[in-house]
């Protein structure tokens, strides 16, 4: 579970103004960091299928929100995956 420390942490590196917290950007910043975590204990955790199913979802999530920003506005788009660390 991500703490509200880190998902503070994310909305202030990723937000466009001073009151933004649900712009894609930030949405795909926070299921980012939640994917990590889920993946970190699918690995001491392998029959979890739970969990496994759970992070199956947040890519999808995570896929549609990036394939709209890329529609919107593609330089956006590549300096969200190059600070993120994300393939295209």
């Amino acid at each position: 579970m991500i703490t509200s420390e880190k998902k503070q942490a994310i909305i202030a590196d990723l937000a466009k103004g001073k009151n933004d917290t649900g712009s894609p950007a930030v949405q795909v910043g926070i299921t980012t960091k939640r994917i990590e975590e889920l993946t970190a204990h699918l690995k001491s955790n392998k029959h979890d299928f739970m969990a496994r199913r759970g992070l199956l979802q947040l890519v999808g999530q995570r896929k549609r929100l990036l394939k709209y920003i890329a529609a919107n506005d593609s330089q956006e788009y590549l300096s969200l995956i190059k600070k993120l660390g994300l393939r295209r």
